[in-house]
């Protein structure tokens, strides 16, 4: 919205404060500036307010606002006096209104920096957070005119305001003065404050896909009137799966006497139906859908799903068509699946939606499912019904125009109906704010991802979001920091599923093997130690092994303390007469499934190869039974999980009812891995958790799919018991950081860059920049002849290093552009001249001397700034390991004193640090504390965009920062801080 001619000319229309915003509910609304546009809406707003809302608001009778009330609230300059609107619809539903005062409470302006605010919402959107997601954006806006605290007088009986601002997180003060309680807010942010708006947010979001996902009733527009076609699909998947909540088919070609269709009320419109619709699928061409999506919103629609095609996976005309979709649908107040999208299912037995193109609604299960692809949803979907898993939920957002993955996350964090989230993403349209999510999910039930177009540098068609420049290893090993399960492919993950969704994730990395093929059994040992499993050897039952002793040797394996999990392989056995047996694989699946009832809480997986009907007795039992709960082992369970487990407590879902299928599960293929049912073991769960439930056991056809499945499973187990004690950052930092010192550094040395792209630092001037974060690097002078090489050499003192610093021979002292241990005057003058000899002259090698540092590791310490991922922190050893071989980890900013210690420890050439083949270990602690420092210059300032410390010499005793290189620049805008707001793709 442009700013009219009345308005300031020199405070433009600050077109940065509009945002999209969830609600405590669910819905959408728009959060913009007040402009004198707004005269009609700001009156028609108050008309719908309460008197006693307004009462509250001016504290007397004000039945009505003056021409010059409606002037002072619609006119602005944006700096000293700000308005702002939520709005639905185009129509205001709430407002606020800051004024900057002095002392004295009179109007002033800058360098005052307080302010007067106060609120109003209409009666009717009260109680859905519209107050609370006002005071974050005015709060972020003030505090960006300069205003540090805001002064609030509110009436003792408005409760409602009051716990607004209680409840906001910002330091405040208060006090009963002349009848009123008067509030001041100081508008730092607190980490009580962002805790509470992250809370805010995940309720809402996850909010706004429950709604999605458990609507009372649906329209499907655009159902055709013959058999076929992609809205009568929908419409016989919805009335096959036995939804519960009302349907109705709508298409503005219907005839006018047309009542029913497929046995559900038809209509031309939703203007038509007596009732408000909750979800709407539309399944029109693309042209229609803005026809569509307008009834929608007319009628009280809350959510759409939208499987039209032809939007931005057609290029740019597409794009800002499914821009301006977007647009539509939040004005609003509603949330879009799609476009182009395959459709969503929901198996909770209290609603039994499946508003998607697939033929069969999967079994219930425990397993939710997100996937930004319609072909690898049919896949997953396909290929999980196979092997008789079940699922919690499943979407397919397709061009993920608006609800994403985080979205997924958010609702499934708290889904006590899910144990296990399962995405299919080929782009991140937030990376800082999925990895955060991630890692809270992650905290109580796994999070399992697969992620497509990984090496392509850009985004797939049709999404439109920020691409990031971090290479895919490093995506994965951030991953990997938040607890995400990192898997290559589709098949690998819902491998990986099907065994956290039923079994409890191992105590440690010991394995054991039984079977009745030594041949198999020794593949699958050779898996474990390839996945850094420690296995125990295989134990041979030999091929005459019968059901009976598989059971008793998986019971002796279940009791056995020196093993954490349990691999079973199974091959035909050979009968009497010495012909191998297919045998009864329902025989086998129960006795397997008795010894675990009676075992411990291990995690069990089951290698077979073709054993004739064990599959089917697999499949057939995981379709009857919910699964046991996946659970810690009780010493190093988080106190978070009971926030879940609590919460599932309270469903009264029972075996038989979680069993309950629509559809029946069809034979599993040859190929596919499979489950079978068993019991909790005593020693499975504590707690809400503590009475045992049915749970299943994967079986694969391959030894490397159960072993890779397994050694996921290991290493989200031992995250797990981490993250249940965050590391910290030593407070020590703080006595020997001068963080002042560096920002004013830092400032004076972008006054001077004329480029906005920021400037490299000189030596000298990065060494300052680092010494204010206590990192200390070498000095090093210029040695532009022999005679300056000498003198350099005498202030520093002997040995001395002499290199070469010109760009194409930095850091490669393989072509001899370094001499060490350089001892007297005589050497230094002979190794000079052999430099100049060999490479060239002295104005393009650039020549330093450098103090010699003590014998080490040499290593590399970078940090950088991802426009999309934000700081990451990175480690590797100097030369070939990192250059040639891409040995290097990484973590995110800030980096707490067990991420330094794992970053250094994770690196394939870790061993050299800690005395590889007889050498001396070399001083690691002092390692992870530069990492630390360095994480925490960059946390502070986010100028620095780019930091590498080049080579570090690690020695047994302390280290050297021997080369540091440092760029400065305005720092890149974060989408993960300020107040909430969706993103505009």
């Amino acid at each position: 919205m442009e700013p009219t001619p009345e308005q300031s000319p020199h405070h433009a229309y600050p077109d940065h404060w509009e945002a999209d915003v969830v609600l405590r509910d669910g819905g959408t609304a728009r959060i913009r500036p007040i402009t004198t546009d707004d005269a009609e809406r700001l009156v028609s707003f108050y008309e719908q307010v309460s008197d006693e809302s307004k009462y509250y608001r001016f504290f007397a009778p004000y039945p009505r606002l003056s021409d010059r009330d409606v002037h002072r609230f619609t006119h602005h300059d944006y700096v000293d006096r700000v308005g702002l609107a939520v709005t639905i619809g185009g129509e205001f539903i709430g407002t606020v209104r800051y004024d900057r005062i002095d002392d004295t409470g009179r109007p002033a302006s800058a360098p005052a920096d307080e302010a007067e605010v106060a609120f109003l919402v209409q009666d009717a959107h009260q109680g859905r957070g519209v107050a609370s997601a006002l005071l974050e954006h005015i709060a972020a806006v003030a505090r960006e005119r300069g205003i540090r605290r805001f002064a609030a007088e509110v009436l003792p009986a408005n409760n409602k305001m009051i716990k607004v601002f209680r409840d906001g997180g910002y330091t405040q003060r208060r006090s009963f003065e002349d009848g009123s309680v008067h509030l001041t807010l100081d508008l730092e942010p607190t980490e009580k404050s962002l805790a509470v708006q992250r809370g805010r947010e995940q309720r809402a979001e996850a909010r706004s896909v429950q709604r999605l996902l458990a609507p009372g009733s649906v329209a499907v527009i655009g159902t055709g009137r013959t058999p076929g076609g992609v809205g009568r699909t929908v419409l016989r998947n919805l009335l096959a799966a036995g939804y519960t909540g009302r349907t109705y088919a709508v298409n503005r070609a219907f005839d006018e006497g047309l009542a029913t269709l497929d046995g559900v009320p038809a209509h031309r419109s939703l203007g038509e139906i007596d009732e408000q619709v909750d979800l709407a699928v539309i399944a029109v061409p693309a042209h229609r859908v803005p026809e569509a999506v307008a009834d929608c919103g007319e009628h009280g629609v809350q959510g759409l799903v939208v499987l039209s095609a032809g939007y931005a996976e057609r290029g740019a005309e597409g794009r800002e068509l499914q821009r301006e979709l977007v647009r539509q649908a939040r004005s609003y107040g509603m949330r879009i699946i799609g476009p182009n999208a395959f459709g969503i299912i929901n198996t909770a037995e209290t609603v039994r939606l499946n508003a998607s193109l697939a033929p069969e609604s999967p079994a219930r299960g425990r397993i939710g499912l997100f996937t930004q692809s319609g072909a690898i949803g049919i896949a997953l979907l396909s290929g999980l019904h196979r092997r008789g898993a079940g699922l919690s939920s499943f979407i397919s957002a397709g061009n993920r125009a608006d609800v994403s993955g985080n979205d997924f996350l958010q609702y499934s964090f708290e889904d006590p109906d899910t144990d296990v989230a399962l995405l299919y993403l080929e782009s991140l349209g937030n990376p800082r704010k999925f990895t955060r999510l991630a890692r809270r999910t992650a905290a109580v039930k796994p999070v399992v991802v697969v992620k497509g177009a990984r090496h392509s540098g850009t985004n797939p068609p049709g999404h439109a979001v920020p691409v990031s420049r971090i290479p895919d290893t490093t995506v994965s090993a951030l991953m990997r920091q938040a607890g995400v399960i990192r898997v290559d492919t589709v098949t690998e993950m819902v491998d990986a599923g099907l065994l956290l969704a039923g079994q409890p994730l191992p105590a440690g990395p010991r394995v054991a093997i039984l079977g009745n093929s030594e041949s198999l059994g020794l593949l699958t040992y050779d898996a474990c130690l390839a996945e850094g499993l420690r296995p125990r050897p295989p134990i041979d039952l030999t091929t005459a092994a019968s059901p009976q002793d598989f059971r008793d040797a998986l019971a002796e394996a279940l009791a056995d303390g020196t093993c954490d999990a349990v691999i079973v392989t199974a091959i035909p056995w050979v009968g009497e007469n010495g012909e191998a047996e297919t045998g009864d694989g329902q025989v086998l699946a129960e006795a397997l499934t008795k010894a675990v009832a009676g075992g411990s809480a291990k995690p069990v997986a089951v290698v077979h190869v073709e054993i004739g009907g064990l599959a089917e007795a697999l499949a057939a039992a995981s379709s009857t039974a919910a699964p046991r709960p996946r659970t810690v082992p009780p010493a190093a369970q988080p106190r978070a999980a009971t926030t879940a487990t609590t919460a599932r407590a309270t469903t009264g879902d029972t075996p038989t009812a979680q069993g309950a299928a629509t559809a029946p599960a069809a034979p599993a293929a040859p190929e596919a891995a499979t489950t079978f049912e068993a019991t909790t073991g005593p020693g499975a769960a504590t707690g809400p958790e503590a009475t045992p439930r049915p749970g299943r056991i994967p079986a694969y056809p391959a030894a490397e799919r159960a072993v890779r499945a397994l050694a996921e499973a290991v290493k989200y187990a031992q995250w797990r018991r981490q993250a249940a004690v965050p590391g910290k950052i030593p407070e020590f930092l703080d006595d020997t950081i001068d963080e002042a010192g560096a920002a004013a550094l830092i400032e004076a040395q972008l006054a001077t860059a004329p480029d906005p792209r920021g400037r490299p630092l000189s030596h000298d001037e990065a060494r300052e920049l680092l010494g204010h974060y206590g990192i200390d690097v070498r000095p090093t002078l210029p040695a532009p002849d022999p005679e300056a090489a000498v003198a350099a050499a005498a202030r520093l003192g002997y040995p001395v290093a002499l290199k070469t610093t010109a760009p194409h021979l930095r850091h490669r002292a393989d072509l001899g552009g370094v001499r060490l241990d350089v001892a007297d005057e005589e050497a230094l003058r002979r190794a000079y001249g052999e430099l100049t000899d060999l490479l060239g002259k002295p104005a393009e090698l650039l020549p330093v001397v450098q103090a010699m540092a003590p014998r080490g590791v040499d290593t590399v310490v970078r940090a950088s700034i991802d426009a999309a991922a934000g700081a990451i922190l990175s480690f590797g050893l100097a030369g070939a390991p990192s250059e040639l071989l891409g040995d290097t980890a990484h973590r995110l900013v800030p980096a707490t004193d067990r991420d330094a210690a794992e970053l250094i420890r994770s690196i394939r050439a870790a061993p050299v640090l800690f005395g590889w083949r007889g050498s001396a270990p070399v001083d690691t602690a002092a390692l992870e504390e530069l990492l630390l420092r360095l994480s925490r210059l960059v946390d502070d300032h986010p100028e620095v965009v780019s930091v590498a410390l080049e080579p570090v010499v690690v020695a047994p005793q302390g280290l050297t920062v021997l080369g540091a290189s440092v760029r400065l620049a305005p720092p890149p805008a974060r989408s993960d801080v300020g107040p909430r707001r969706l993103p505009n793709y």
